[in-house]
């Protein structure tokens, strides 16, 4: 590339470079070429036939060849949008990805919109799903957990910069964070992915601890079925993000430990995603 290619010109030459190495190559190559110039996808389309210095092209040529190993594009450019928020994603975290929306979009449509109540947010990692829900359920009081110090730190400067302050950050294992605490509603996302599952590979920028619990996948969303009765006030929900092969563990679970009302909900794929239950009675 020379300095007098075009916005455009290096675009097309960075998607082709994605093509085999991305499953959105041109949305790909637009991400980088934004972060790169400070500009951003709209700002790229009215300036497509400006020049772009050699410094810049060098730039962008190092993001995509970090691309092209398998660095996610939210590591590359320090930004995720979850539920219209833009968030700070670091390597110390999971990038947030589009189906734990649905997560989101369960929760708030069993939260009451003006009235009092409390929420814990376990393995929040980047705090996506506890922002998410704090921007929406502003008399919400969210606790949010996570076992990695690193990761609380990514999420409590989400909450700044977002202007978010009313959820308390804990460091922990689990309900290990919250003794003896009861709650209105706990979400969860924990990790699910089996020891043994292909995908892992691929994934391996990302944090370990935050996506593979053992050799079935099901260890922490065992754990936290079991638990979270001692931690729900009557009446409360638990909702868990899990595999798309895991609706039938899940459900299984929950009505081992009491749950009722036990349903899976599918992703914008069409996969289950997301098994929630609630508790009558207290454990």
């Amino acid at each position: 590339m020379s300095a007098s290619n075009s916005v455009t010109d290096i675009l097309q030459a960075g998607a082709r470079t994605l093509l085999h190495h991305s499953e959105s190559p041109r949305l790909d190559a637009e991400l980088l070429l934004g972060k790169v110039l400070g500009l951003s996808r709209a700002a790229l389309v009215a300036h497509d036939n400006d020049p772009v210095t050699g410094d810049c092209e060098r730039s962008y040529a190092g993001l995509i060849e970090q691309r092209m190993r398998g660095a996610p594009v939210a590591y590359l450019t320090g930004i995720r949008e979850f539920w219209s928020l833009p968030l700070t994603v670091t390597p110390d975290v999971l990038v947030p990805r589009p189906e734990t929306e649905i997560l989101v979009e369960l929760a708030l449509r069993l939260l009451p919109e003006r009235e009092d109540c409390s929420i814990l947010d376990l393995g929040t990692g980047s705090g996506a799903v506890a922002l998410a829900i704090a921007s929406e359920r502003p008399r919400a009081q969210i606790t949010a957990v996570d076992i990695s110090p690193p990761a609380l730190g990514v999420a409590t400067r989400n909450a700044t910069s977002l202007g978010l302050s009313r959820i308390q950050w804990r460091l922990g294992s689990w309900f290990d964070a919250v003794p003896g605490e009861r709650f209105d509603m706990i979400v969860a996302n924990p990790p699910y992915v089996a020891a043994h599952d292909p995908a892992l590979a691929m994934l391996s920028a990302e944090p370990a601890i935050a996506l593979c619990p053992g050799a079935t996948g099901l260890e922490a969303l065992r754990t936290i079925a079991a638990s979270a009765p001692l931690h729900l006030h009557e009446c409360g929900w638990l909702l868990l993000e899990h595999g798309h092969d895991q609706a039938a563990d899940v459900t299984d679970l929950l009505g081992r430990h009491g749950f009722e009302a036990v349903c899976s909900h599918r992703d914008f794929s069409g996969r289950p995603r997301v098994t929630l239950g609630t508790l009558h009675t207290q454990h």
